[in-house]
Protein backbone atom coordinates (compact mmCIF):
# COMPACT_ATOMS: atom_id res chain seq x y z
CA UNK A 1 0.00 0.00 0.00
CA UNK A 2 2.95 2.54 0.82
CA UNK A 3 4.19 1.91 -2.74
CA UNK A 4 0.99 2.78 -4.15
CA UNK A 5 0.55 5.67 -2.18
CA UNK A 6 4.21 7.02 -2.75
CA UNK A 7 3.37 7.70 -6.28
CA UNK A 8 0.51 10.25 -5.58
CA UNK A 9 2.00 11.18 -2.05
CA UNK A 10 4.57 12.87 -1.57
CA UNK A 11 5.32 12.32 2.32
CA UNK A 12 4.37 8.56 1.25
CA UNK A 13 7.40 8.57 -1.27
CA UNK A 14 10.04 10.45 1.26
CA UNK A 15 9.18 7.49 3.87
CA UNK A 16 10.55 4.40 0.84
CA UNK A 17 13.26 6.67 -0.13
CA UNK A 18 15.03 7.82 3.53
CA UNK A 19 14.79 3.99 4.24
CA UNK A 20 16.48 2.91 1.15
CA UNK A 21 19.41 5.02 2.63
CA UNK A 22 19.59 3.38 5.67
CA UNK A 23 23.06 0.96 5.87
CA UNK A 24 23.07 -0.58 9.03
CA UNK A 25 25.87 -2.38 8.33
CA UNK A 26 28.35 0.29 8.68
CA UNK A 27 26.74 0.94 12.80
CA UNK A 28 29.65 -0.41 15.02
CA UNK A 29 29.60 1.00 18.93
CA UNK A 30 26.78 3.27 18.18
CA UNK A 31 23.94 4.60 20.33
CA UNK A 32 20.76 4.83 18.22
CA UNK A 33 17.47 6.60 19.24
CA UNK A 34 14.47 7.00 17.36
CA UNK A 35 11.39 9.48 16.79
CA UNK A 36 7.96 8.71 15.49
CA UNK A 37 7.54 12.54 14.04
CA UNK A 38 9.33 16.11 14.61
CA UNK A 39 7.11 16.52 17.77
CA UNK A 40 8.65 12.98 19.66
CA UNK A 41 12.19 14.52 18.29
CA UNK A 42 11.32 17.96 20.49
CA UNK A 43 10.19 15.69 23.39
CA UNK A 44 13.89 13.75 23.00
CA UNK A 45 15.64 16.39 22.11
CA UNK A 46 16.72 17.49 25.69
CA UNK A 47 18.53 14.02 26.62
CA UNK A 48 19.70 14.19 23.07
CA UNK A 49 21.75 16.58 23.44
CA UNK A 50 23.11 15.80 26.96
CA UNK A 51 23.83 12.41 26.00
CA UNK A 52 25.79 13.84 23.06
CA UNK A 53 27.68 16.19 25.13
CA UNK A 54 28.77 13.39 27.66
CA UNK A 55 29.67 10.66 24.76
CA UNK A 56 31.44 12.82 22.48
CA UNK A 57 33.37 9.72 20.44
CA UNK A 58 30.25 7.48 20.65
CA UNK A 59 28.49 7.16 17.06
CA UNK A 60 24.83 8.42 17.08
CA UNK A 61 22.49 7.07 14.67
CA UNK A 62 18.93 8.78 14.07
CA UNK A 63 15.84 7.66 12.75
CA UNK A 64 12.57 8.81 12.44
CA UNK A 65 9.27 7.51 11.39
CA UNK A 66 7.71 10.68 9.94
CA UNK A 67 9.27 11.99 6.81
CA UNK A 68 8.64 15.23 7.45
CA UNK A 69 9.92 15.25 11.04
CA UNK A 70 13.55 13.92 9.15
CA UNK A 71 13.08 16.33 7.11
CA UNK A 72 12.43 19.69 8.99
CA UNK A 73 15.79 17.71 11.30
CA UNK A 74 17.89 15.58 9.30
CA UNK A 75 19.88 18.48 9.40
CA UNK A 76 19.91 18.74 13.15
CA UNK A 77 23.63 18.08 15.41
CA UNK A 78 22.27 15.32 17.62
CA UNK A 79 20.77 12.27 18.56
CA UNK A 80 17.60 9.79 18.18
CA UNK A 81 16.29 8.65 20.82
CA UNK A 82 13.07 5.91 21.13
CA UNK A 83 10.32 8.20 23.08
CA UNK A 84 6.99 8.25 24.65
CA UNK A 85 4.30 6.22 22.40
CA UNK A 86 7.06 4.12 19.83
CA UNK A 87 7.13 0.10 20.14
CA UNK A 88 7.95 -2.08 17.36
CA UNK A 89 8.22 -5.53 18.35
CA UNK A 90 11.24 -6.75 15.64
CA UNK A 91 13.14 -3.63 16.47
CA UNK A 92 12.44 -4.28 19.97
CA UNK A 93 13.17 -8.14 20.00
CA UNK A 94 16.61 -7.84 17.30
CA UNK A 95 17.51 -5.22 20.12
CA UNK A 96 17.02 -7.78 23.28
CA UNK A 97 18.18 -10.79 21.28
CA UNK A 98 21.75 -9.06 20.17
CA UNK A 99 21.60 -7.79 24.08
CA UNK A 100 21.58 -3.86 22.92
CA UNK A 101 19.82 -1.84 25.59
CA UNK A 102 16.68 -0.60 25.54
CA UNK A 103 15.25 2.67 27.11
CA UNK A 104 11.99 4.49 26.84
CA UNK A 105 11.94 7.83 27.89
CA UNK A 106 8.53 10.33 28.70
CA UNK A 107 6.73 7.23 28.32
CA UNK A 108 3.15 7.22 29.38
CA UNK A 109 0.48 4.70 30.03
CA UNK A 110 -3.04 4.52 30.28
CA UNK A 111 -5.70 1.62 31.17
CA UNK A 112 -7.04 1.56 27.70
CA UNK A 113 -4.22 1.05 26.22
CA UNK A 114 -3.45 -2.73 24.70
CA UNK A 115 -0.89 -3.70 26.25
CA UNK A 116 -3.50 -4.26 29.39
CA UNK A 117 -6.21 -5.93 27.16
CA UNK A 118 -6.63 -9.18 27.55
CA UNK A 119 -5.88 -9.76 23.56
CA UNK A 120 -2.95 -7.73 23.84
CA UNK A 121 0.11 -10.52 24.47
CA UNK A 122 2.18 -9.86 22.46
CA UNK A 123 2.21 -6.39 22.84
CA UNK A 124 3.13 -6.77 26.65
CA UNK A 125 6.14 -9.46 25.22
CA UNK A 126 7.03 -6.42 23.66
CA UNK A 127 7.49 -4.32 26.61
CA UNK A 128 9.99 -6.93 28.38
CA UNK A 129 12.59 -6.60 25.83
CA UNK A 130 13.03 -2.86 27.15
CA UNK A 131 15.83 -2.24 29.64
CA UNK A 132 14.00 0.62 31.60
CA UNK A 133 11.26 2.72 31.18
CA UNK A 134 11.47 6.43 32.39
CA UNK A 135 7.86 7.29 32.89
CA UNK A 136 6.32 10.92 33.33
CA UNK A 137 3.57 9.68 36.38
CA UNK A 138 3.05 7.25 38.54
CA UNK A 139 0.11 5.95 37.28
CA UNK A 140 2.02 4.75 34.53
CA UNK A 141 4.96 3.30 37.07
CA UNK A 142 1.72 1.15 38.87
CA UNK A 143 0.07 -0.34 35.50
CA UNK A 144 3.57 -1.68 34.48
CA UNK A 145 4.19 -3.20 38.19
CA UNK A 146 0.37 -4.62 37.47
CA UNK A 147 2.56 -6.42 34.75
CA UNK A 148 5.24 -7.67 36.69
CA UNK A 149 7.40 -5.01 34.87
CA UNK A 150 9.41 -3.15 37.94
CA UNK A 151 12.89 -1.53 35.59
CA UNK A 152 10.59 2.02 35.93
CA UNK A 153 11.50 5.02 36.74
CA UNK A 154 9.36 8.32 37.28
CA UNK A 155 11.67 10.69 35.77
CA UNK A 156 8.98 12.92 34.37
CA UNK A 157 8.45 14.63 30.94
CA UNK A 158 11.35 15.17 29.05
CA UNK A 159 9.54 18.16 27.14
CA UNK A 160 9.40 20.59 30.58
CA UNK A 161 13.02 20.68 30.10
CA UNK A 162 12.42 21.98 26.60
CA UNK A 163 9.85 24.16 26.49
CA UNK A 164 11.61 25.86 29.17
CA UNK A 165 15.12 26.38 28.21
CA UNK A 166 13.41 27.38 25.17
CA UNK A 167 11.60 29.86 27.07
CA UNK A 168 14.89 31.35 28.67
CA UNK A 169 16.38 31.84 25.77
CA UNK A 170 14.03 31.99 22.78
CA UNK A 171 14.76 33.61 19.24
CA UNK A 172 14.42 37.38 18.69
CA UNK A 173 11.78 38.60 16.06
CA UNK A 174 11.94 41.81 15.70
CA UNK A 175 8.95 42.25 13.18
CA UNK A 176 6.87 40.37 15.34
CA UNK A 177 7.56 42.84 18.16
CA UNK A 178 6.52 45.70 15.39
CA UNK A 179 3.48 43.63 14.29
CA UNK A 180 3.01 43.59 18.16
CA UNK A 181 3.74 47.51 18.71
CA UNK A 182 2.52 47.17 22.45
CA UNK A 183 -0.49 45.71 22.25
CA UNK A 184 -1.82 42.54 23.84
CA UNK A 185 -1.61 38.93 21.40
CA UNK A 186 -3.68 36.57 21.13
CA UNK A 187 -1.78 33.69 19.25
CA UNK A 188 -3.61 30.40 17.87
CA UNK A 189 -0.86 27.80 17.28
CA UNK A 190 -0.50 24.63 15.33
CA UNK A 191 -4.22 25.16 14.08
CA UNK A 192 -6.73 23.15 11.75
CA UNK A 193 -9.24 24.47 9.49
CA UNK A 194 -11.65 23.48 12.76
CA UNK A 195 -9.72 25.63 15.20
CA UNK A 196 -9.35 29.10 12.20
CA UNK A 197 -12.86 29.23 12.29
CA UNK A 198 -13.86 29.74 15.54
CA UNK A 199 -10.59 31.91 16.57
CA UNK A 200 -11.41 34.09 13.76
CA UNK A 201 -14.79 34.96 15.26
CA UNK A 202 -13.02 36.94 17.68
CA UNK A 203 -10.80 39.40 16.03
CA UNK A 204 -13.70 41.60 14.70
CA UNK A 205 -15.15 41.40 18.76
CA UNK A 206 -11.47 42.38 20.19
CA UNK A 207 -10.31 44.91 17.77
CA UNK A 208 -7.66 46.25 20.88
CA UNK A 209 -6.17 43.08 20.72
CA UNK A 210 -3.46 41.46 17.56
CA UNK A 211 -4.08 38.20 16.48
CA UNK A 212 -1.47 35.82 14.62
CA UNK A 213 -2.24 32.61 13.54
CA UNK A 214 0.44 29.62 13.05
CA UNK A 215 -1.18 27.01 11.50
CA UNK A 216 -0.28 23.46 11.52
CA UNK A 217 -0.01 22.97 7.48
CA UNK A 218 1.17 25.87 5.68
CA UNK A 219 0.57 25.18 2.08
CA UNK A 220 -0.60 27.91 -0.49
CA UNK A 221 -3.81 25.99 -0.57
CA UNK A 222 -4.53 25.93 3.67
CA UNK A 223 -2.84 29.64 3.91
CA UNK A 224 -5.39 31.05 1.31
CA UNK A 225 -8.22 29.32 2.86
CA UNK A 226 -7.26 30.84 6.27
CA UNK A 227 -6.87 34.12 4.53
CA UNK A 228 -10.60 33.63 2.82
CA UNK A 229 -12.24 33.76 6.94
CA UNK A 230 -10.09 36.94 8.20
CA UNK A 231 -10.06 40.80 7.76
CA UNK A 232 -8.75 41.63 4.61
CA UNK A 233 -6.27 43.58 6.04
CA UNK A 234 -4.62 40.37 7.41
CA UNK A 235 -1.42 40.13 6.12
CA UNK A 236 0.86 37.26 5.64
CA UNK A 237 4.78 36.78 7.70
CA UNK A 238 6.65 36.51 4.36
CA UNK A 239 4.97 39.76 3.29
CA UNK A 240 6.27 41.07 6.70
CA UNK A 241 9.63 40.11 6.04
CA UNK A 242 9.65 41.23 2.22
CA UNK A 243 8.49 45.14 3.00
CA UNK A 244 10.82 44.83 6.40
CA UNK A 245 8.48 47.12 7.81
CA UNK A 246 4.68 47.94 8.92
CA UNK A 247 4.42 51.19 7.15
CA UNK A 248 2.33 53.48 10.53
CA UNK A 249 0.91 52.49 13.18
CA UNK A 250 -2.35 53.47 12.63
CA UNK A 251 -1.81 51.25 8.92
CA UNK A 252 -0.94 48.16 10.88
CA UNK A 253 -2.80 45.13 10.62
CA UNK A 254 -4.73 43.57 13.12
CA UNK A 255 -4.02 39.94 12.47
CA UNK A 256 -0.97 37.91 11.22
CA UNK A 257 -0.57 34.33 10.38
CA UNK A 258 2.57 32.68 10.00
CA UNK A 259 3.48 31.00 6.82
CA UNK A 260 6.48 29.00 7.86
CA UNK A 261 7.61 26.09 9.41
CA UNK A 262 10.43 26.96 12.54
CA UNK A 263 8.93 30.30 14.77
CA UNK A 264 6.03 28.63 16.55
CA UNK A 265 7.89 27.96 20.18
CA UNK A 266 9.60 31.08 20.39
CA UNK A 267 6.62 33.40 19.05
CA UNK A 268 4.95 32.91 22.19
CA UNK A 269 6.92 35.30 23.76
CA UNK A 270 5.31 38.02 22.16
CA UNK A 271 1.76 36.72 23.00
CA UNK A 272 -0.72 37.21 26.03
CA UNK A 273 -3.00 34.48 25.28
CA UNK A 274 -2.86 31.45 23.45
CA UNK A 275 -5.19 28.78 21.74
CA UNK A 276 -3.49 25.39 20.52
CA UNK A 277 -5.07 23.66 17.62
CA UNK A 278 -6.04 19.55 17.38
CA UNK A 279 -8.29 19.52 19.90
CA UNK A 280 -11.43 18.95 17.12
CA UNK A 281 -9.00 16.49 15.55
CA UNK A 282 -6.63 13.56 16.30
CA UNK A 283 -5.74 15.28 19.54
CA UNK A 284 -4.38 18.89 20.64
CA UNK A 285 -0.84 19.87 20.03
CA UNK A 286 1.87 21.09 22.33
CA UNK A 287 0.47 23.55 25.01
CA UNK A 288 3.82 23.40 27.28
CA UNK A 289 5.46 25.69 24.45
CA UNK A 290 2.77 28.42 25.29
CA UNK A 291 2.70 27.55 29.17
CA UNK A 292 6.18 28.08 29.18
CA UNK A 293 5.61 31.75 28.60
CA UNK A 294 2.89 31.89 31.16
CA UNK A 295 0.41 32.28 28.61
CA UNK A 296 -3.22 31.08 29.71
CA UNK A 297 -4.01 27.98 26.62
CA UNK A 298 -7.72 27.26 25.36
CA UNK A 299 -7.62 24.19 23.31
CA UNK A 300 -10.68 21.69 22.03
CA UNK A 301 -12.34 18.82 23.48
CA UNK A 302 -9.78 15.97 22.68
CA UNK A 303 -7.05 16.59 25.42
CA UNK A 304 -7.84 13.42 27.72
CA UNK A 305 -4.13 11.96 26.20
CA UNK A 306 -2.51 14.95 27.49
CA UNK A 307 -1.66 15.06 31.45
CA UNK A 308 -0.10 18.65 30.79
CA UNK A 309 -3.43 19.64 29.30
CA UNK A 310 -5.19 18.43 32.63
CA UNK A 311 -2.74 19.42 34.79
CA UNK A 312 -3.42 22.95 33.24
CA UNK A 313 -7.15 22.68 33.57
CA UNK A 314 -7.04 21.82 37.10
CA UNK A 315 -4.48 25.16 37.61
CA UNK A 316 -7.04 27.19 36.32
CA UNK A 317 -4.07 27.80 33.22
CA UNK A 318 -5.66 25.35 30.84
CA UNK A 319 -9.27 25.80 29.35
CA UNK A 320 -11.29 23.12 27.01
CA UNK A 321 -13.80 24.53 25.03
CA UNK A 322 -16.38 22.75 22.28
CA UNK A 323 -18.23 25.13 20.48
CA UNK A 324 -17.88 29.32 19.67
CA UNK A 325 -20.01 30.59 22.26
CA UNK A 326 -17.49 29.07 24.65
CA UNK A 327 -14.52 30.18 23.42
CA UNK A 328 -15.80 33.37 23.29
CA UNK A 329 -16.74 32.99 27.28
CA UNK A 330 -13.31 31.96 27.77
CA UNK A 331 -11.45 35.03 25.74
CA UNK A 332 -13.80 37.46 27.52
CA UNK A 333 -13.12 36.33 31.13
CA UNK A 334 -9.47 36.23 30.20
CA UNK A 335 -9.00 39.11 28.34
CA UNK A 336 -10.96 41.52 30.47
CA UNK A 337 -9.31 40.56 34.12
CA UNK A 338 -5.96 41.30 33.58
CA UNK A 339 -4.56 40.81 37.44
CA UNK A 340 -6.30 37.46 36.77
CA UNK A 341 -4.38 36.58 34.00
CA UNK A 342 -1.34 37.63 35.03
CA UNK A 343 -2.02 35.42 38.34
CA UNK A 344 -2.49 32.55 35.92
CA UNK A 345 0.67 33.41 34.02
CA UNK A 346 2.71 33.07 37.46
CA UNK A 347 1.12 29.81 38.21
CA UNK A 348 1.84 28.23 34.68
CA UNK A 349 5.38 29.28 34.87
CA UNK A 350 6.01 27.58 38.20
CA UNK A 351 4.23 24.37 37.24
CA UNK A 352 6.49 23.90 33.65
CA UNK A 353 9.89 25.64 36.18
CA UNK A 354 8.75 22.42 38.67
CA UNK A 355 7.84 20.32 36.18
CA UNK A 356 11.67 20.13 34.69
CA UNK A 357 14.29 17.37 35.69
CA UNK A 358 13.87 14.41 33.64
CA UNK A 359 16.55 15.00 31.56
CA UNK A 360 19.03 15.16 34.15
CA UNK A 361 17.47 11.53 35.68
CA UNK A 362 17.55 10.24 32.64
CA UNK A 363 20.75 10.93 31.14
CA UNK A 364 22.67 10.42 35.00
CA UNK A 365 20.72 6.17 34.19
CA UNK A 366 21.81 6.00 31.38
CA UNK A 367 25.45 7.00 31.42
CA UNK A 368 26.23 4.55 33.91
CA UNK A 369 25.58 1.86 31.09
CA UNK A 370 28.75 -0.54 30.35
CA UNK A 371 27.36 -0.03 26.63
CA UNK A 372 28.11 3.63 26.80
CA UNK A 373 31.55 3.25 28.32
Amino acid sequence: MILVASIFNKKANAWINGRKKINFQHLKKSAWFHFASLGEFEQGLPVLTAFKSSNPGLTIVITFFSPSGFEIRKNTSSIAIFTKYEYWYHFFNELHRRDIPLYIISGIFRPGQVFFKWYGGLHRKMLGFVTRFFVQDEQSELLLQKLGIDRVSVSGDTRFDRVWANAQQPKSFPLIGEFKNGHKVFIAGSTWPEDEKLVAQLVDDHPDWKFIFAPHEISEEKINRLLDILPDSSIRYSALVTQNSLLTTDRSPQTLIIDNIGMLSSLYQYGDIAYIGGGFGAGIHNTLEAAAFGLPVIFGPNYEKFKEAKDLITLQGGFSISNEIELKKVVTYLMENENRRKDISKKIKEYVREHTGATEMIIEYINQSPYVI
